[in-house]
C-alpha cells in the first residue's frame, strides 16, 4: 500500500470512476489520499453526487499518471464516519482544512478495502499490488 499512496500523491491529481444508479460512468479529479490506521482513505464532501454513487455503490476505480507509468485501482470505498478518521486527514492533508473542519457535518472520508492496483509503463511489466 505504501507504493500506492506514494504513487497517487506523486500524481497529484488521480481520478475516481464511480457509477450512478443507471450504471453510467462518471469521472472526478481527487487530490487528497492518505494512510490512516493502516487503510488507504481519500476524502470528499457529502453533498457532493461523487459521495451519493460510493454510499450507493461503493466499488470505485482510481486512475493516475506519475513519471511516464499510470496505476489503475480497483477498490471498495467504506465510509469511516469517525471524528478521528476526519481529524486524520486534516492533519496529513492540511489544504483541506481551507475547505473543510473536522466537525462541519459535511466532512467524509472513505477508506479502500479489497484493493488491487497495477502500476503500468510502456516499458516495463505491469506491478500488481493488494491490499
Amino acid at each position: 500500500m505504501k507504493k500506492v499512496l506514494q504513487f497517487l500523491k506523486d500524481s497529484g491529481t488521480f481520478y475516481i470512476a464511480t457509477a450512478d444508479s443507471s450504471g453510467k460512468p462518471h469521472v472526478r479529479p481527487f487530490g487528497a489520499v492518505a494512510k490512516i490506521e493502516g487503510r488507504l482513505c481519500i476524502a470528499t464532501n457529502n453533498r457532493k453526487e461523487v459521495y451519493k454513487q460510493m454510499i450507493a455503490n461503493p466499488f470505485i476505480e482510481i486512475s493516475g499518471m506519475a513519471g511516464g507509468r499510470w496505476i489503475r485501482l480497483s477498490a471498495e470505498a467504506v465510509r469511516d464516519d469517525r471524528r478521528e478518521a476526519r481529524v486524520a486527514m486534516l492533519e496529513k492533508v492540511p489544504e483541506l482544512g481551507s475547505m473543510y473542519k473536522a466537525d462541519d457535518g459535511i466532512f467524509e472520508i472513505f477508506y479502500l478495502k479489497n484493493a488491487s492496483a497495477s502500476i503500468c509503463s510502456f516499458t516495463e511489466a505491469p506491478e500488481t499490488i493488494t491490499f
